[in-house]
């Protein structure tokens, strides 16, 4: 399965991209959990690393001895708070008033490492893409953790909000390790558009993208909305993304799109 798209999602957890199955060459598990005010979520594996990232609400969230109260208004105009723990790990979450909404990925790892909070000032957003292509394809990108921050780690996360007409995941790009979109739109009747692969796809709120070996995955924004996209990669086995000899490989015949703006075609008037 390459693409699905789910209704509003129950209260408690929702697995949206199973570890088995037809997804199962995903190597991760990814979903979303939705708590009323006062509900727990409580997670403990043998052999997984887990992430929570909040997209909405308020929490505490308890681990290793350590407890903090996180918040975020919405997710577009407010950096994430994530937590990141090894295998074993008892964390609990529980719902403050507003209720949360919280993404969740898991995926093996025997490695014991200490577990982190990452914080909203340690996902400071940037406009990457700016001052190329005529602005074209800036978008906001947030990194919450990759092997420079979390080596230990077998994901890579982050989000990207795609602003209104404007594209993201651009030029046509394509890695060997195995990724997850998650998208949102604001007003939520938004749309966008993918081509994954040689498919295209529209995409709409809450739906869920597969994305696999080789595959592009150039993405657009609808005018007047923004798309917001949840992004999780699997390293693979010698093959780390972000690493010097795994970075993204840009398609060969748009990669001139990133140089000099002049060559861009402009009407006349």
């Amino acid at each position: 399965m390459q693409f699905h798209h789910r209704p509003p999602f129950n209260r408690g957890y929702t697995v949206l991209t199973p570890r088995a199955g037809a997804t199962a060459d995903m190597l991760m598990e990814f979903g979303v959990i939705t708590l009323n005010a006062g509900d727990v979520h409580e997670s403990r594996t043998e052999t997984d690393e887990r992430v929570w990232l909040l997209s909405r609400g308020s929490a505490l969230v308890s681990w290793d001895g350590n407890q903090r109260e996180i918040s975020r208004p919405n997710l577009f105009d407010y950096s994430p708070w994530c937590l990141s723990v090894p295998a074993k790990t008892v964390v609990k979450i529980t719902a403050g008033k507003e209720g949360a909404e919280l993404y969740y990925t898991a995926t093996d790892n025997p490695k014991n490492f200490t577990s982190r909070l990452y914080t909203p000032e340690e996902c400071r957003s940037e406009f990457r893409g700016e001052g190329t292509m005529r602005e074209t394809s800036t978008r906001v990108v947030r990194t919450v953790f990759d092997d420079t921050n979390r080596s230990e780690s077998n994901l890579v996360i982050g989000e990207v909000i795609g602003m209104p007409g404007k594209w993201s995941s651009y030029p046509n790009h394509h890695h060997p390790q195995p990724e997850i979109y998650h998208y949102r739109f604001l007003p939520e009747n938004g749309f966008g558009l993918t081509a994954i692969g040689d498919t295209p796809y529209i995409l709409k709120d809450r739906d869920t993208v597969c994305i696999r070996e080789g595959q592009v995955h150039p993405q657009v924004t609808a005018p007047g909305y923004a798309m917001w996209y949840l992004w999780v990669i699997r390293h693979i086995d010698g093959a780390h993304y972000g690493s010097a000899t795994n970075t993204p490989v840009f398609v060969d015949e748009h990669k001139w799109v990133m140089g000099p703006e002049d060559k861009i075609w402009q009407p006349k008037r």
